[in-house]
């Protein structure tokens, strides 16, 4: 946000939804979508292997938890079936996951990292913590918990 922008936005009052006055510096879907713009920014130009930010959440929630199924790795990363299934689909053809016969049910496939989609997933991970101190940079240490914690009631 240019530094014009900052000063009308520290110039509104709190109660200018109060006062009829729709302020769209002020609203946190626009300060939330720019603020993703910037991290978006961020995270492609570090991020290992072209990996998207869908492509990554994956593959961690993968490292994290172990095989799932498709479905339940969507759920945990908080993809429809459609959207979890093209991410899946094209890790697979990067030789990062595979799926094969989930033992605990024949019906279903487990989604696992491959040897490779470990060994990326442990480098993307680190660049991954890089990516969120660069983000979070503008802030202190105190306003970097507060809002993470914000952000987790909010989500």
């Amino acid at each position: 946000m240019p530094s014009g922008d900052k000063a009308k936005l520290a110039a509104v009052s709190p109660d200018a939804a109060n006062e009829g006055r729709y302020v769209l510096d002020a609203q946190i879907g626009f300060l939330l979508r720019v603020t993703m713009q910037r991290h978006t920014s961020i995270f492609m130009s570090q991020m290992v292997e072209g990996l998207t930010q869908t492509q990554f959440a994956a593959l961690a929630k993968l490292y994290e938890v172990g095989p799932c199924s498709q479905n339940h790795l969507g759920r945990l990363i908080y993809l429809d079936a459609a959207t979890i299934k093209g991410v899946v689909d094209r890790l697979s053809l990067r030789g990062f996951v595979t799926a094969a016969n989930d033992p605990n049910d024949r019906r279903r496939r487990a989604v696992e990292l491959t040897k490779r989609g470990q060994q990326v997933t442990e480098q993307a991970m680190q660049v991954a913590a890089r990516i969120t101190a660069d983000t979070l940079a503008p802030l202190t240490a105190d306003e970097r918990r507060q809002v993470l914690a914000l952000l987790d009631r909010l989500s």
